[in-house]
C-alpha cells in the first residue's frame, strides 16, 4: 500500500487501541486547534479527546461496529482514520469513512493517502462495494479525496459549525463505489 518502511499502517483491536488513547487524543486535539472540523469546537481540551476515543470510539470497536486504522512513522503514532460499519440492515454494503486525522507536525509524508487505501482495503475485504464520508467544502482533504477516486454527490450549506467561531461552514459528501460500477 505505501513504499516507505518508516510508516507502519494498523488495525488495532479494541484492547490494543486502548494502550494508544494518550497519542490518539494528542492528535485529535492538535487537528482540532489546528482547525480540522471534525465534530468538536474550541475549547477543546486533552480530557475530551481521551473521552471520545475511550467512551464512543473503543466499544464500537470492540462490537465491531467500527474499525480503527493507527499509522506509525518511525514507531510512533502520528495519524489514524475510522471506517463505520454501523449501517442498517437495507445499507449492509456501504461503511463511512471517519476522523481521518494526521498530526500537524507529520503531514505532507503521504500519511493520510495511507490510512484511505488501509481503509479502502478493509472494505473491500469484508466485502463492501460503497464508500461515503463527508468533509468540510474547501479544505485539503478534499483534494486527497477525489484523488483517490471519491466523487462529490453534493454539498450542504451552514453544515456544521467551524472549530473556532460562530461560522457555520458548507461539508462535501463524497462517495466511492468499490465494486466497479
Amino acid at each position: 500500500m505505501h513504499a516507505d518502511p518508516s510508516l507502519q499502517i494498523e488495525a488495532p483491536e479494541a484492547d490494543a487501541a486502548e494502550g494508544e488513547i494518550e497519542s490518539l487524543s494528542e492528535i485529535l486535539r492538535a487537528c482540532v486547534h489546528d482547525g480540522a472540523s471534525v465534530s468538536f469546537i474550541l475549547p477543546f481540551e486533552i480530557e475530551e479527546a481521551a473521552r471520545f476515543w475511550r467512551d464512543r470510539v473503543l466499544p464500537a470497536v470492540a462490537e465491531g461496529r467500527r474499525r480503527l486504522f493507527v499509522a506509525r512513522w518511525d514507531g510512533r503514532v502520528v495519524g489514524t482514520a475510522q471506517l463505520d460499519l454501523d449501517t442498517p440492515p437495507n445499507q449492509a454494503h456501504r461503511a463511512e469513512v471517519s476522523k481521518l486525522l494526521v498530526h500537524p507536525c507529520a503531514r505532507r509524508r503521504g500519511i493520510a493517502r495511507a490510512l484511505m487505501l488501509a481503509v479502502e482495503a478493509a472494505a473491500r475485504a469484508q466485502g463492501l462495494s460503497l464508500l461515503t464520508l463527508d468533509t468540510r467544502t474547501g479544505d485539503a482533504a478534499e483534494p486527497l479525496y477525489l484523488s483517490l477516486g471519491f466523487q462529490l454527490a453534493g454539498r450542504i450549506p451552514a453544515y456544521a459549525r467551524a472549530p473556532a467561531g460562530d461560522e457555520l461552514q458548507a461539508t462535501s459528501v463524497m462517495f466511492k463505489r468499490l465494486d466497479g460500477i
